[in-house]
């Protein structure tokens, strides 16, 4: 399990809390659903691969999404962005 900090200026934090009852949660709420939302993604991308190719789908959300970079269905955006430097003309 990964931790994250964030630094926030003071004005940031005021603008913040004029926004929401808590930062924090609000905060966590934004990440998870983030993540949520990509792990949909990356779950109907592996689906759609081990369909098309008679792969055997892993068991479990962890799993499949474990999977989807093992088989490289999924990169991470660093990796993409990279990729995408490296090939510039």
């Amino acid at each position: 399990m990964a931790t994250h900090n964030i630094i926030l200026t003071d004005t940031e934090e005021k603008c913040l809390a004029y926004a929401s009852l808590n930062n924090f949660n609000w905060i966590n709420n934004a990440a998870k659903n983030r993540a949520r939302i990509a792990q949909e993604k990356i779950i109907e991308k592996l689906v759609e691969h081990c369909n098309r190719n008679n792969i055997q789908l892993a068991v479990g959300a962890d799993a499949q999404v474990q999977q989807a970079y093992d088989l490289e269905v999924v990169k991470t955006a660093a990796q993409v962005q990279q990729e995408l430097e490296d090939n510039k003309v």
